[in-house]
């Protein structure tokens, strides 16, 4: 990559390691410094989408599971814990503290005397449509300087690279 090439920080970043180790093939970096910078900008832009609505990212990954199960918006907490890939000590916390701000509320499991099941409250479902719709506009604009084509192979090709992450 000549100097003229660089157009963002990953360039200046790949055409140092060139220019320092020109016996490394270094164009994994190309692709996922990339990644790696975008999750970043991402995270920030979630975390604002999600701070008007007065929610942490952790609140709105728990509310938006009830959410996405459909009515009646109720899950058990194992479920709620392979949705979220928290320990059972940390839901039973993250459900205290969302019960605490009347976004979900425990219910007594039909099948199981001694379970539970977490259901979202209507604040809560209200909370996290609300969320939802915000974090949409905000990816919608971090993306809009792709064609919907370019969208839709980006997607196909990040689909490719992380399913193998996913089976394991």
């Amino acid at each position: 990559m000549a100097p003229d090439d660089v157009r963002d920080e990953v360039d200046r970043i790949v055409h140092a390691w060139q220019r320092e180790r020109p016996d490394l093939d270094v164009r994994p970096l190309e692709v996922l410094s990339r990644v790696s910078r975008l999750a970043r900008h991402l995270d920030l832009a979630r975390r604002g989408a999600f701070a008007r609505h007065h929610l942490e990212t952790w609140e709105f990954d728990v509310l938006s599971a009830l959410r996405r199960a459909g009515a009646p918006y109720r899950l058990s907490p194992g479920v709620l814990l392979n949705q979220t890939l928290v320990t059972s000590g940390t839901m039973t916390n993250r459900i205290d503290r969302l019960a605490e701000h009347g976004l979900v509320e425990r219910l007594p499991s039909p099948d199981d005397r001694r379970g539970v099941l977490v259901q979202l409250t209507d604040a809560g479902l209200e909370r996290v449509d609300a969320a939802f719709s915000d974090l949409l506009d905000v990816e919608r604009g971090l993306l809009g300087g792709l064609a919907d084509e370019d969208r839709d192979q980006l997607a196909a090709l990040l689909r490719e690279l992380v399913t193998p992450f996913d089976a394991s």
